[in-house]
């Protein structure tokens, strides 16, 4: 291929990826399978290799993170970034919109929006390619992020028209991505992250933009900024049109007619914020039409024509009863505190995390202190602070202990880790956690051995290993408490179909640090074979897509364990499989039912759980969505089906129910 000729092709390559971006991470709505994407980035990655004069900024594959810098450039705002007024009841939105009618002199409507809690951000557009991501920083000056920001997927590298124009949006990080990355945090022993606020504003000022990019983090993006182009009269409109340039906006905005169908909508979300993938704190409330803001103006400070209404915070106060140490399977010691029971967001709360011992000295928090908790979403519940006033000098200080509370050996803290750790392969809590770990669903799958189940093994001493676990006889199993003949024979029944299992569940399973189900999955399907793993250099297991330094370091280092090897062994001659059974992606684009398909799940499932047929769907090619929309390709709907199913039927989506789904899976 000529220069003139790949040009063409590489053109090509990036209007196609550029298309399956937004369909993907702004639509929600993939028109094609992820190794169909793949393939295309990587034609496209070779072909720049092999002519470099001709990446562009705007590429696809610029996306990826390029190299740390030394330092943030500042960047001057043309138009400041203003922080907004606060309203935290209905009186104080009704005073609002006395403020704005008396200047406004006229008719006027507003727009309410999801308060976004993020990172808020401006992205610089020139002849519609993306030129400069900043920070909002004091408002006036804010720092330049733009390499970080090219790894949000979300924000278009570049635009429908050749625009030249500045928008604002707000960088966040999703609920589910929090909850990953503080797990990954915890288990290699590093301060957390106390909310996805944070998270989100932590990962967008990294040095180095890989990290950025693998932090999954999100954007909507809410107004125009610099615009000299711009003669659309509503907010509102402005709105529709960041959407057909290919910027995502959120698409929970309404527009009002009057204050009180605003406090209507407030109400609503205050209600329904916890259903959300990603954390809120409020609604914004702007006036619609542009002249009418120009006329209202601002003040030193914010905008007299926009307000943020603030939820009330999801806190609660109750008593601190004592502090709880447990070990987890990578030996990490973890305090939880034990409280006196209270109602958060519509649920009791007896427990909250701690984190580690930095945190409960730098909260001062001691046995007996009235504490206030927080629950937000789906996050754990934590304690947010001490209630110093309400001291009463009986309270007592707390320090972590320092021989493990399991099997007493001495805990270490390693070098710029915050965690304390049990280093004793043969601590009884880390061998029942990884045992737990083993059967779990994500993992070996084995039905009937839950966490009470691997405590009794343990305590008759008839399990300290996995491989334990595949010699285990009925006549020892009976005598343990609540396991009868039936009992029994299911649960050593399903102990032997694991044996069966492909290798991506085993590995998994193993509690390798660092390798979660989707890695386990990628060394399964490129080694097809545990002997061929294990023989792995790291140089070759990091030259395997996202497989990084840590974590090839840590799977090399595991494997050359001698007692690794043995158990290998052992689970080998006790029968496990040892192969992949699951299908390259490419043979899953083109053998299976789901490929390319975007699938909605609705109703009560019988069979598996929502999570399990999603992961299942998922695994072959599918990409399951929570609407029904024209590019719905399948609804699968289980009992007492709802709306959903009656918006498919309306569209003319083809239908399952949950019996074609188990046939079509072969379960």
């Amino acid at each position: 291929m000529n220069k003139q000729e790949a040009e063409k092709r590489m053109d090509a390559l990036r209007e196609e990826l550029d298309r399956y971006n937004y369909e993907y991470h702004v639509l929600d709505q993939p028109t094609v399978s992820d190794a169909e994407y793949d393939r295309k980035m990587r034609e496209l990655i070779e072909l720049e290799e092999k002519f470099p004069e001709l990446i562009t900024p705007e590429s696809p594959s610029q996306r990826v993170g390029g190299e740390p810098l030394d330092a943030f450039k500042k960047v001057q705002h043309t138009i400041p970034m203003l922080s907004l007024g606060n309203a935290f009841d209905d009186q104080e939105l009704r005073d609002f919109d006395r403020r704005v009618r008396d200047l406004a002199g006229e008719d006027y409507s507003y727009v309410c929006e999801l308060k976004i809690d993020g990172l808020a951000v401006s992205l610089r557009y020139e002849n519609g390619v993306f030129v400069q991501g900043a920070t909002r920083g004091d408002g006036k000056t804010g720092e330049d992020i733009t390499q970080n920001l090219k790894t949000i997927k979300s924000i278009p590298l570049k635009i429908s028209e050749q625009e030249t124009i500045e928008v604002r949006g707000e960088a966040f990080m999703p609920k589910k991505s929090f909850v990953a990355l503080n797990e990954a945090k915890e288990e290699r022993g590093e301060n957390l992250f106390a909310n996805p606020r944070n998270a989100a504003a932590g990962s967008l000022r990294q040095l180095d933009p890989k990290i950025a990019a693998s932090r999954n983090l999100d954007i909507f993006v809410y107004s125009v900024g610099q615009w000299e182009a711009g003669d659309l009269s509503t907010h509102s409109e402005r709105l529709a049109y960041l959407k057909k340039l290919g910027f995502k906006t959120n698409p929970e905005w309404r527009k009002c007619s009057n204050i009180e169908e605003v406090i209507e909508y407030v109400n609503n979300w205050t209600k329904k914020r916890a259903d959300l993938s990603y954390e809120i704190d409020g609604i914004v409330i702007k006036v619609d039409e542009i002249h009418i803001q120009e006329k209202l103006g601002f003040t030193a400070k914010s905008p007299r024509w926009a307000i943020a209404y603030k939820f009330p915070a999801e806190e609660a106060v109750t008593k601190l009863k004592d502090i709880e140490v447990s070990v987890g399977r990578t030996g990490v010691v973890t305090p939880t505190a034990v409280l006196e029971p209270v109602q958060v967001a519509g649920t009791t709360v007896q427990r909250a995390s701690l984190h580690n011992e930095d945190l409960i000295r730098e909260k001062d928090i001691r046995i007996g202190d009235t504490v206030v908790i927080k629950k937000a979403g789906d996050i754990i519940p934590e304690v947010v602070r001490v209630v110093k006033e309400q001291r009463t000098g009986d309270e007592e200080a707390y320090s972590m202990p320092r021989h493990c509370p399991e099997c007493h050996s001495d805990l270490v803290r390693l070098e710029e880790e915050v965690a304390l750790r049990c280093f004793n392969p043969n601590c009884p809590a880390q061998l029942r956690e990884g045992l737990i770990h083993f059967v779990s669903r994500d993992a070996m799958n084995i039905d009937g051995l839950g966490e009470k189940v691997i405590t009794q093994l343990f305590k008759e001493n008839l399990v300290q290993n996995i491989a334990d676990l595949y010699k285990l006889k009925r006549e020892e199993l009976l005598k343990l408490e609540r396991m009868g003949e039936k009992s029994v024979h299911n649960l050593l029944q399903a102990i032997e179909q694991s044996k069966a299992n492909s290798l991506e569940r085993l590995l998994f399973g193993l509690g390798i640090r660092y390798v979660g189900s989707k890695a386990a999955q990628t060394l399964a399907e490129h080694y097809r074979h545990m002997d061929h793993l294990m023989k792995a250099s790291r140089e070759e297991l990091m030259g395997i897509q996202d497989i990084g330094e840590k974590m090839a370091d840590s799977i090399y280092r595991y494997f050359q364990e001698p007692h690794v090897q043995q158990l290998i062994l052992e689970l080998k001659d006790l029968g496990l499989n040892m192969e992949y059974k699951g299908l390259t992606s490419e043979e899953i684009a083109q053998d299976s039912p789901f490929s390319e398909k975007t699938i909605v799940l609705t109703g009560k499932l019988e069979h598996f759980t929502r999570s399990e047929a999603k992961k299942k769907i998922e695994a072959l090619g599918g990409k399951v969505t929570g609407s029904v929309s024209k590019k719905t390709d399948l609804l699968i709907a289980g009992k007492d089906a709802g709306s959903k199913l009656d918006k498919a039927k309306e569209l003319g989506v083809e239908i399952w129910d949950e019996q074609n789904l188990i046939k079509v899976l072969g379960e």
